[in-house]
């Protein structure tokens, strides 16, 4: 069998072949393969580690898709604020991050009153920046969890 090592100077497109470790030794697949077997590791390539350099539009825009089926949580949890919602007031589905950033109290009563909280990830700091502004704008509609986050933050 031969062997694809990566290349890091290399742009990969769907055709290329690439050579993986995995559990039972080293697997080569077309990069097209192994954004259906094993996408997040492709998307932590690509992303955290910055060691796999893609093609945009052959390569990276459906590893999003396919991120998306094959592990929502991770896919939610890289997204955070930048996923798209469909948030009252708007004819369209928008990014969550401007219901975040123009429309706190809005934005806090649909995501954790609204029982929402599965559709956005919010990090610890995007939390207390939210919880933040709204006991300081609105601190009624708090949740006493909610109010003792910011208070031991």
């Amino acid at each position: 069998m031969e062997l694809y090592p990566l290349d890091s100077e290399k742009i990969y497109f769907s055709e290329d072949y690439l050579t993986l470790d995995c559990e039972d030794g080293p697997r080569t697949l077309r990069i097209g393969e192994w954004l259906n077997a094993d996408p997040v590791r492709i998307h932590k390539m690509v992303i955290r580690e910055k060691t796999l350099q893609v093609d945009q539009m052959e390569v990276y825009n459906p590893l999003f898709s396919k991120l998306r089926r094959a592990d929502p949580e991770y896919y939610k949890k890289f997204m955070g604020l930048k996923v798209t919602i469909d948030f009252p007031g708007f004819d369209t589905e928008i990014e969550a991050k401007i219901a975040f950033d123009t429309n706190p109290i809005g934005f806090y009563k649909w995501w954790r009153k609204g029982k929402h909280e599965h559709l956005v990830y919010l990090s610890q700091g995007n939390q207390f920046r939210l919880f933040q502004k709204v006991m300081l704008m609105e601190p009624k509609v708090m949740l006493k969890k909610d109010i003792d986050f910011v208070k031991n933050f």
